[in-house]
């Protein structure tokens, strides 16, 4: 690993809306690119939106596909590399997939795994969990759920990643207009997202980056208004290091579009992989048979 500077977008993927959710990537990547980023991580689903109930119609091909098509355009024209969450169409089967391409393309997609709540109507799951080289680190993508499986992670550190990308579009608390009742919803979502990428980081001694949809991204009619169902997101942005402690984080004190950057440093990396309780050198897989019974 190689020193690099990572940002981390909390934006709203608003549904049916594709194009303009592309054009507001457009903003935050030249954004990120001004503050000296080298790769940029968006939300999941950011593109076509968290459970649209159009999802089949406006899936797309990946990696031949118009929005993978803008995206790689998009890390060419701004020297980049973008991670960005979409839905992706491939022999009628729809995959909840974040992309990433580089300044020379596309590079690769991560299918999400593990399906959460109602994500199952639309989705298939994924079946592979992949590290790709981009010249500075070696990255992983778990892809919201996935986090909550620490496997997931765990695999990944073990194929070689350095950087653990943690794309969100979590439903993890209701809100309503009262400012208090956000403040309380992006606060709860400041918990756990410090618990999560933080265990994820310290426990694999990678480097966590994790974003989160934010606003409410529109009214899918077959839930109530009030329902947790609905694609309501509290955002947030944190960057954990390998030993376990926030590079960068946003406030969590309200629900709004924002970013974060921080610098990803190798001394942090082999810090934390010196250390004599290093944990994957000191796992006894012969002991974890029952983890695949």
């Amino acid at each position: 690993m190689q020193a690099l500077k990572i940002a981390a977008v909390a934006m709203n993927g608003l549904l049916g809306q594709a194009n303009e959710n592309l054009r507001s990537i457009d903003r935050w990547a030249a954004q990120a690119k001004d503050s000296g980023a080298d790769l940029v991580l968006f939300p999941e689903l950011v593109v076509h939106g968290h459970n649209d109930p159009n999802t089949w119609y406006a899936a797309e091909a990946v990696p031949d596909g118009p929005s993978v098509e803008h995206l790689c355009l998009l890390a060419q024209a701004l020297d980049l590399y973008l991670s960005v969450g979409l839905s992706e169409k491939e022999r009628d089967i729809v995959y909840n997939t974040q992309v990433l391409v580089g300044p020379q393309g596309y590079i690769g997609a991560q299918r999400k795994i593990h399906l959460s709540r109602d994500e199952v109507i639309h989705y298939e799951g994924g079946s592979e969990m992949l590290v790709f080289d981009i010249g500075k680190c070696r990255v992983g993508t778990i892809i919201c759920y996935d986090n909550s499986l620490p496997e997931v992670p765990r695999i990944l550190a073990l194929k070689g990643a350095d950087v653990l990308l943690m794309p969100h579009a979590a439903r993890l608390k209701t809100w309503t207009d009262d400012p208090e009742s956000e403040k309380q919803a992006a606060a709860y979502s400041g918990r756990y997202f410090h618990m999560i990428a933080s265990a994820r980081a310290y426990e694999n001694s990678c480097y966590t980056v994790l974003c989160n949809q934010a606003g409410r991204a529109g009214i899918v009619d077959t839930y109530p208004k009030d329902s947790p169902n609905q694609p309501n997101h509290a955002g947030g942005c944190i960057v954990v290091d390998p030993l376990g402690q926030v590079a960068a984080r946003t406030s969590f004190e309200k629900i709004e579009e924002e970013m974060v950057v921080a610098d990803l440093l190798p001394e942090k990396l082999w810090e934390a992989r010196s250390q004599p309780n290093y944990t994957l050198r000191q796992r006894r897989p012969e002991l974890f048979g029952a983890l695949v019974e």
